[in-house]
């Protein structure tokens, strides 16, 4: 399987990282592409509409997208399963902190077209102000709420790949003041799954 891939793409780094988690990143080539919505890609538009990675194309050439999609479809595999709970209290917890940290990256992304990406007179501050308070009140939540001792599954690699990138990309800090949060980060970023996906490269928009 071909997985069209790029180094800063946290919905992409999701999907490897549950790979490596799953047994399954043997079975991957990872193909390098950039992306951005002002820059086209034509090789990633040929698999996906949207001209969006992460794209996983199977081997009789259909192709799998969006990052929730892909990542549902290889815990089908053998050895996968239970990184996606299968029913009942458990599959509904993880799936909603796969949500929400689905919801961290676009409101990153978002602040940052607003503070860095799009040209200084077009931003717009109450947007920025806005998508802040997303991440922040995000943060207090998974500090009060989130199950970090519960058995490894799909919500707690998007969340740690999506707090990475929030770092990588040094939007509002999530562990001041967070210690539970804090601790369950540095903790799991040291699993294998995640010194071998690190961030790297820039946006060219």
């Amino acid at each position: 399987m071909d997985l069209i891939y790029q180094t800063h793409s946290p919905y992409a780094r999701k999907v490897l990282v549950l790979a490596h988690e799953a047994g399954l990143a043997g079975q991957l080539r990872v193909v390098h592409q950039e992306t951005s919505p002002t820059n086209r890609n034509d090789d990633v538009f040929a698999v996906n509409p949207l001209g969006k990675v992460p794209v996983l194309v199977l081997p009789d050439g259909e192709a799998i997208f969006d990052s929730i999609v892909i990542c549902d479809y290889l815990a089908s595999l053998d050895g996968g399963s239970r990184l996606i709970p299968q029913g009942g209290r458990a599959r509904w917890s993880a799936l909603r902190l796969q949500a929400l940290a689905q919801g961290l990256c676009d409101a990153g992304i978002a602040l940052r077209w607003e503070t860095v990406r799009r040209p200084e007179a077009l931003r717009y501050a109450p947007l920025a102000e806005g998508m802040t308070a997303k991440l922040v009140e995000s943060y207090d939540y998974l500090e009060r709420e989130a199950d970090f001792d519960a058995p490894l599954h799909v919500g707690h690699i998007a969340l740690a790949t999506a707090l990475s990138w929030l770092e990588f990309r040094a939007l509002p800090a999530f562990e001041p003041g967070r210690p539970r949060l804090a601790h369950w980060y540095r903790s799991f970023s040291e699993r294998p799954s995640m010194r071998a996906t690190l961030y790297d490269g820039e946006t060219h928009d």
